[in-house]
């Protein structure tokens, strides 16, 4: 008889473990450094939207900036076409090889060309917010339009975005993706974000970011720091072409538990 109540005592503690876990499976793309006119950028991009669509249970899709090479809106409009054929929802991150406000590509004219060419897109602006169950996605944007550089600027609108979402969200547990990280997986002054100590020290006043998903230096590298998972990911157009599959996991009780794994795509 012991040995039975023992068995269901088990069995109701492995569910209502269950009851207050969640989870979510997502990828980030980064650096594709897609041109139009790039035949082989062109097989890339479309080998890595044909391997996300053989995944199983992927939420949305991320790309995390310098989706394209230059800043040209017939570039832009071939990109969205290709990830337009993803089976699941994707967002998109500026970096800074993409907007040049003199060149007629501007942050605003970006979102535009994104919303006129993908019905189901509604973003607006280059920083936005959206929620899957009990996890927030912020997109903010440290990119430069107007004499566009390889540093990272987060403007004070946007560093304000983050923080009245962080407060207003603060029940929901928040991965933020940008295209510059904040902790460098190497010292480059070249591309470094610009007083990234004042974002951080705006990060600590919330207890609720849990990672920070990045690219732009074209390396793999994740640091834990002050209780935020730092993730950078290699360049897609870079040999070997790989994309990052991240799997976060939320048990009541328990911190998160966050998963990645670089797949590799293979170019034909």
């Amino acid at each position: 008889m012991k040995k039975y109540l023992a068995l269901i005592v088990f069995v109701l503690l492995i569910f209502a473990q269950s009851c207050f876990a969640e989870d979510i499976k997502f990828v980030q793309v980064t650096d594709s450094h897609y041109t139009k006119d790039n035949a082989y950028a062109n097989k890339v991009l479309k080998a890595t939207v044909k391997d996300i669509n053989k995944l199983q249970g992927v939420s949305f899709v991320v790309f995390t900036g310098d989706n394209i090479n230059r800043a040209k809106e017939e570039d832009l409009i071939a990109f969205v076409r290709i990830v337009n054929k993803l089976k699941v929802p994707y967002y998109v991150v500026i970096g800074n090889h993409e907007v040049f406000k003199s060149n007629g590509l501007s942050k605003q004219r970006y979102m535009e060309v994104i919303k006129e060419h993908n019905f189901f897109f509604r973003q607006r602006t280059p920083d936005y917010y959206f929620r899957k169950g009990s996890f927030g996605f912020l997109i903010a944007d440290g990119a430069k339009e107007v004499i566009p550089g390889a540093n990272g600027y987060f403007k004070a609108s946007t560093l304000e975005y983050v923080d009245k979402q962080l407060t207003k969200h603060d029940n929901l547990k928040f991965v933020i993706f940008q295209h510059f990280p904040l902790i460098e997986p190497k010292h480059s002054s070249s591309h470094s974000t610009y007083k990234a100590e004042e974002y951080l020290e705006l990060l600590n006043k919330h207890s609720n970011v849990i990672a920070i998903v990045s690219g732009h230096y074209h390396m793999n590298s994740e640091k834990m720091q002050d209780g935020i998972y730092h993730i950078n990911t290699p360049a897609l157009l870079v040999l070997p072409h790989q994309y990052k599959i991240i799997d976060i996991n939320l048990t009541k009780g328990f911190s998160p538990m966050i998963y990645t794994q670089l797949r590799e795509v293979t170019v034909e």
